[in-house]
């Protein structure tokens, strides 16, 4: 019977819910950290005594300066992103370690993105035009390139530009224009020279790991509600973020997975196109965008805001297991003289507790909470004001699953451990 030495961390909504605090927090008493889908759209930012660090690829376990941190093979790698990320810390050697087996993202394929959008027009998923999408897509059509091939530069190069000349039509088409073999090939070596060292089979290093009896926890980017098969389609990215991902992005087993923390805000925020039954058009979601801060760290992008929907997140628990939640943000709420929750949906002249497939025809239940003063910087639960308290048990009791952490601030040392 295997060890469940491998603990996971998930965002349940649509992503930017504060998992890299979290992740950063929990960090400090693991050994290693493995990230196991998504790509350089996804972004973790992380505050230590006052210091911001901005994470793309990098498992967010790179603050532990003792922790070791997997790239998995279900990521999806922008060689240049990585490399610019990577000049942010020193001595990242056998600190870093990317699969073999991650896909790569070329420039080629961030132009297939950006026309793809372009041509959508007011159709337009609002993806993050990164590349993340067609990178996927040659992975699943067995076309794309992996990180191992680049030990073979000649060889990674004749296959690329066999594939420009296959695909010139669809190129042409796009208004996209192709490096020159010899671009290609200079780019590719810069990649090499800088990512070789770092490039290993992750799998067979998280089994020796967990054999080891090394603690392991596993990190996924964007939300639940952005999964490719359970997320809001089309309006979705495109892996497999939940808990089930960590399986298939990083070769492990459903039996390798022990604690699973999902992540959740107390209230929503989306970024880009696609259904948000309790999005606020009025003054409340302006406010809680300027008091959470609310633009992207990958794009810069303002976030769409509204109040918490317990139906959405009830549902992501389920799908991920959950054992816990940990709610972020609680202090965006501060000041409120109300705080509504989402508890149910009015669909098809029903009331509805579950999430139907096509949420975009429901409309929000709410349940209206006292508000309260203040929460920020608060570190115990004994010292939240009884109106806070009353909001999340009611929480607790909605979502069917038990809070475990509280974050008061976007400081590590804040937060709440129940």
């Amino acid at each position: 019977m295997a060890n469940k030495q491998a603990d996971l961390i998930v965002g349940i909504q649509w992503g930017d819910e504060g998992k890299g605090k979290i992740v950063d927090l929990m960090a400090q008493e693991f050994d290693a950290v493995a990230r196991y889908q998504g790509g350089h759209n996804a972004g973790h930012t992380i505050w230590v005594d006052g210091v911001k660090y901005a994470l793309h690829l990098i498992p967010s376990g790179i603050l532990n300066p003792s922790a070791l941190n997997i790239i998995g093979n279900g990521v999806v790698v922008c060689p240049e992103a990585l490399i610019k990320e990577m000049k942010q810390f020193d001595k990242l050697e056998e600190r870093l370690f990317i699969s073999e087996s991650a896909h790569m993202i070329l420039n080629y394929h961030i132009a297939i993105d950006q026309a793809k959008e372009k041509m959508r027009g007011d159709k337009a998923i609002g993806t993050t035009g990164r590349g993340i999408g067609p990178s996927y897509a040659d992975k699943i059509s067995r076309s794309g390139h992996r990180m191992g091939e680049l030990k073979d530069i000649e060889l990674l190069t004749e296959n690329i530009m066999e594939h420009f000349k296959q695909n010139e039509a669809v190129f042409r088409a796009m208004d996209i224009s192709l490096p020159s073999k010899t671009e290609l090939q200079a780019e590719l070596i810069e990649y090499a020279r800088v990512l070789l060292p770092f490039i290993c089979n992750t799998t067979k290093m998280i089994w020796d790991l967990m054999k080891e009896g090394k603690k392991v926890l596993l990190e996924g980017a964007q939300g639940t509600l952005l999964d490719i098969d359970h997320g809001t389609y089309p309006f979705v990215t495109s892996s497999s973020t939940i808990s089930a991902g960590a399986c298939t992005g990083l070769g492990i087993s459903p039996k390798d997975i022990g604690n699973i923390t999902g992540i959740v805000k107390a209230y929503c925020t989306r970024v880009g196109n696609g259904p948000f039954p309790t999005e606020d058009f009025e003054t409340d979601g302006d406010r809680l965008r300027e008091q959470g801060h609310e633009f992207g760290t990958t794009t810069g992008r303002p976030r769409r805001c509204g109040w918490f929907d317990a139906v959405a997140c009830k549902h992501a628990s389920r799908i991920n297991g959950c054992d816990q939640l940990s709610v972020m943000k609680l202090d965006v709420l501060d000041g409120f003289d109300e705080v509504k929750m989402c508890v149910a949906y009015e669909y098809e002249g029903k009331e509805i507790d579950y999430m139907p497939s096509d949420i975009e025809n429901v409309k929000p239940i709410y349940k209206t909470f006292a508000g309260w003063d203040k929460t920020e910087g608060v570190r115990k639960w004994d010292d939240l004001p009884e109106t806070a308290k009353t909001y999340l048990k009611f929480f607790e009791e909605i979502t069917e699953t038990k809070i475990g952490l509280i974050s008061t601030s976007p400081d590590r040392n804040d937060t709440i451990i129940l």
